[in-house]
């Protein structure tokens, strides 16, 4: 028997797992999955959380729920791997052999490299929404703050969900004036990019919605530290933004424990092939989602996308045979807008977010680039294909794993 092993049990490795033991025959291969948690989030809802849209129990299963019956959940820490014996070091002092690794660690905020962002305000007028208790406790803060300067921030790039910052001022404008309280509200968004979005196409399109809901906004910003006596953030050029309430996607980095195995970049993130996801530590280690380097969105849709392509691969190498260098950065991803509405934004390495329409060309039901109640019901109805759906492995009709040109508007240097 041979034995494939996945580090990790969030979206992307639990994906791979539900894949794979469709696929690899359970008389030749076993496959376990490890991580040291228990519950599986939906990580989308975080943004939610804070605004009450959602409820707690409506984002958080109990991760065997995911597991598919063949496949071994191993409930330990990780230590670190060690390519050149195969093998993965548990912290209770165990060994576990592959003959295929799939590292599927993700990423976690670290608020610790910005200087002063875990003082005495961490939790209690600087908050995260990244994690489950950031959001939890800032929901909380949320109920009863009476307003003031609210800054929401992005320390540096890459983030998990690149859009969901801007998400959370757009939610932060509807909720404030929901309450009947937006005018005692002052709204600022804070990037280190030179516009609202990651995209340059999508921050001149879509600029026209931070003017139109009164939301600040203060680019090219890279924070240097928090000062949390005086309440403001401050940049490398001395630069500063005052605030009574400090919403912050501090840096993102990937799991200490790719930094214990020696083979990640700066921000602990594993060097892989964009096309293949076959990882340049060693040929039988493949890595997925968040965990990567490559140039893509740290997005649910990225890990689903990329998931279909790498089951593919392992497959062929299992075998022998070339692998597929298929995987083109796909993305698709809803920005919601607040009051009921939301954008839809598709694309990948080499084509900005474009205008048209999907999943079907020329049919929809939703439309690109455009701010629509559509596209919000879209969003909504995420939370139910990712219970259902998109963690369990099953292909979602109509959308594929490479971007699909037809029906959109793609600019001619782009279709040269």
């Amino acid at each position: 028997m041979k034995n494939l092993l996945i580090l990790g049990a969030g979206t992307a490795g639990t994906m791979m797992a539900n894949h794979l033991r469709n696929e690899l025959p359970k008389k030749e291969w076993t496959i376990s999955i490890v991580d040291k948690r228990d519950t599986h989030y939906y990580q989308p809802g975080f943004l939610f959380l804070p605004f009450d849209i959602y409820k707690p129990k409506q984002i958080k299963k109990p991760i065997s729920k995911f597991i598919p019956a063949g496949v071994e959940y191993v409930m330990e820490e990780v230590d670190r791997v060690v390519p050149d014996d195969n093998q993965v070091l548990l912290m209770n002092g165990n060994k576990l052999d592959y003959d295929i690794l799939i590292v599927a660690t993700g990423t976690n905020i670290a608020p610790a490299e910005i200087e002063g962002m875990e003082g005495p305000g961490w939790q209690k007028d600087i908050f995260d929404f990244y994690t489950y208790e950031g959001a939890k406790n800032l929901r909380d803060k949320l109920r009863d703050w009476e307003g003031g300067k609210l800054v929401v921030h992005i320390a540096e790039m890459p983030i998990k969900c690149p859009v969901a910052p801007l998400e959370f001022a757009f939610l932060a404008d509807s909720y404030f004036t929901n309450k009947g309280m937006r005018d005692k509200v002052d709204i600022t968004f804070v990037t280190p990019m030179d516009g609202a979005f990651t995209k340059p196409k999508a921050t001149a399109a879509l600029q026209h919605l931070l003017d139109d809901k009164n939301i600040n906004i203060v680019p090219d910003f890279n924070i240097e530290r928090v000062d949390n006596e005086k309440k403001m953030i401050v940049d490398y050029g001395d630069q500063e933004v005052p605030y009574d309430l400090l919403v912050t996607v501090p840096t993102n980095m990937g799991d200490a424990l790719i930094e214990r195995s020696g083979f990640g970049d700066d921000l602990n993130f594993v060097p892989t092939d964009k096309a293949t996801l076959q990882t340049s530590v060693k040929d039988n280690i493949f890595a997925i989602g968040d965990a990567t380097n490559v140039p893509a969105s740290k997005a649910g849709s990225v890990a689903h996308f990329e998931a279909e392509i790498l089951t593919e691969n392992i497959k062929r190498y299992i075998k022998g045979e070339p692998l597929k260098d298929e995987f083109d950065g796909h993305s698709n991803c809803f920005i919601e807008t607040g009051h009921g509405k939301a954008i839809l934004i598709d694309f990948n390495y080499t084509h900005e977010p474009v205008e048209g329409t999907f999943p079907l060309p020329g049919v929809g039901p939703l439309k690109l680039l455009k701010e629509t109640r559509m596209n919000h019901m879209g969003k909504m109805a995420f939370r139910w294909i990712y219970w259902n759906m998109l963690i369990k492995g099953k292909h979602i009709p109509f959308v594929s794993a490479t971007m699909n040109e037809a029906g959109k508007q793609l600019e001619p240097e782009e279709v040269a």
